[in-house]
């Protein structure tokens, strides 16, 4: 990657400043986590940052390892001026699709924080809310409050994912994180869905026939069915 591409998608707070500057005096990041996933709910936080403080290494959650987005999420939530997490069930992401119930898990997370935003920096998507917003592509690389939203959206899934992996452990949700892996696709042809599976994602309902498989795992192992 060259270096004026880097310079372009750097995260930074020069969003948030500028509409400091324009009298907005609480700018809310707000991003999602499992969107894609096959398994369980959609996440999405909104964070309000103090950009008096030093912010280093609060990035983009994709390019940052587990052990680096804990200790993030964690300095986040202590320091930050507001922060708050949403969710929308599988069930909701089947009614509503997947693009709805985004939107419904952020406009959770929006309404639960302390501090009501007057200023919404979005990543990629326009809310149906009546709050001043800027939609920004690659927005979790280019803004520090989205990147900070996309930080606790993954930490806070990637936990409760870890706790269905307990009551579902054949389908790797602790590895996987409900993602679209061979081990997944697997244990779905051999097991079939969970009641926390997205049944409108098409390789999830492409296993419903296979449901019978359920009651044999039931019978012989306790298990969902």
């Amino acid at each position: 990657m060259s270096s004026s591409r880097t310079n372009q998608t750097r995260c930074h707070g020069r969003f948030e400043r500028v509409l400091a500057k324009r009298g907005f005096k609480a700018v809310a990041g707000v991003d999602e986590a499992g969107r894609g996933a096959w398994f369980g709910p959609v996440f999405a936080a909104a964070v309000i940052l103090d950009l008096n403080q030093e912010w280093q290494g609060v990035r983009d959650s994709k390019q940052l390892s587990p052990a680096q987005r804990e200790a993030l999420a964690r300095r986040i939530e202590r320091q930050a001026i507001g922060w708050a997490v949403g969710q929308a069930s599988a069930e909701e992401i089947d009614r509503l699709n997947i693009v709805g119930a985004t939107c419904l898990a952020i406009k959770r997370a929006i309404t639960q924080l302390p501090v009501p935003p007057d200023f919404l920096l979005v990543d990629a998507l326009r809310l149906d809310l009546p709050i001043a917003q800027r939609a920004l592509i690659r927005g979790d690389a280019r803004s520090l409050s989205i990147a900070a939203a996309s930080i606790l959206a993954k930490v806070h899934r990637d936990a409760c994912l870890l706790e269905w992996d307990r009551l579902y452990p054949h389908f790797g949700l602790a590895r996987n994180k409900g993602y679209g892996t061979s081990e997944h696709q697997a244990a779905l042809r051999c097991f079939g869905p969970t009641p926390q599976h997205r049944l409108s994602f098409a390789p999830v309902a492409g296993c419903l026939p296979a449901a019978q498989f359920r009651l044999c795992f039931s019978s012989a192992s306790g298990g969902y069915g």
